[in-house]
């Protein structure tokens, strides 16, 4: 009984760190460079590279391509 009332409330928790709408007015403060997950693009770009030259793979991160560095 202890466990189903501990996995109700952490479950009650959890849904009150819902999503919630943003106002076209605080959208500017969403596309500030500290939201962004990666803070230079051309690192980043760099990296993925690097990982796609290794590996032998892309996609996952909004991007096509294959394997066969036919792309």
């Amino acid at each position: 009984m202890k466990s189903i009332n501990f996995c109700l409330l952490i479950a009650l928790f959890l849904s009150c760190a819902a999503c919630t709408e943003v106002k076209p007015r605080e959208r500017g403060n969403l596309a500030l460079s500290q939201m962004a997950f990666t803070t230079d693009a051309l690192e980043f770009s760099l990296r993925q590279h690097t990982a796609f030259s290794k590996e032998a793979a892309a996609g996952g991160y909004g991007g096509g391509g294959g394997g066969c560095g036919c792309n």
